[in-house]
């Protein structure tokens, strides 16, 4: 199993939900590219990070 921590800051801010955008580790290309958060867990953050496991 290995994990992987992806890094996503604030692009834009809709209804319901937030958008993020990843930031890519230097040099390697996005893992998940854009994903919707939930305001009512994303609230007021201009970050956040995610833990991705991988179970083979």
């Amino acid at each position: 199993m290995s994990e992987k921590k992806v890094k996503f800051e604030f692009e834009k801010q809709n209804k319901n939900s937030v958008r993020f955008k990843e930031v890519p580790e230097e040099g390697m290309p996005p893992v998940i590219g854009s994903i919707y958060v939930q305001k009512w867990f994303a609230g007021d953050s201009k970050n956040i990070e995610i833990t991705i496991s991988k179970k083979d």
